[in-house]
């Protein structure tokens, strides 16, 4: 788990003491990673009564096209402007444009928080 807190030093270098622990909201987990590929998902615990849905790997993307919302099958990623090494590797984040069956179009939803990969198709 990756620490979400503050940093333990001060802009000059000094030190900084905790006045308290760590609470369990300030943990964050690893990046989901969403890949192309069969339907993965994973349930995890969220703060109250809620549950995310983790898309580990996913094949079918809700594509708006004119105001009409399609199931489309995706085929690969394009451009991810999150990260370049998430092309070759073919990983989904929000904003990356990816090619369906549809045409290309860019992923609005985070599936790694959410568990679905909606998007909106672009104009070439």
């Amino acid at each position: 788990m990756k620490d979400q807190g503050r940093s333990t030093r001060k802009r000059t270098g000094g030190r900084l003491r905790p006045a308290h622990d760590k609470k369990r909201h300030q943990l964050g987990r690893e990046a989901a990673e969403t890949t192309v590929g069969e339907p993965r998902f994973q349930y995890i615990d969220a703060r109250g009564t809620d549950e995310k849905v983790r898309a580990l790997s996913t094949n079918v993307a809700q594509v708006s096209v004119d105001g009409e919302t399609v199931s489309a099958e995706i085929e690969n990623v394009v451009e991810n402007p999150a990260n370049v090494n998430y092309v070759r590797r073919n990983i989904i984040t929000k904003g990356a444009i990816i090619e369906t069956s549809e045409g290309r179009a860019r992923v609005t939803s985070r599936p790694g928080q959410t568990g679905l990969v909606n998007a909106v198709a672009v104009d070439e």
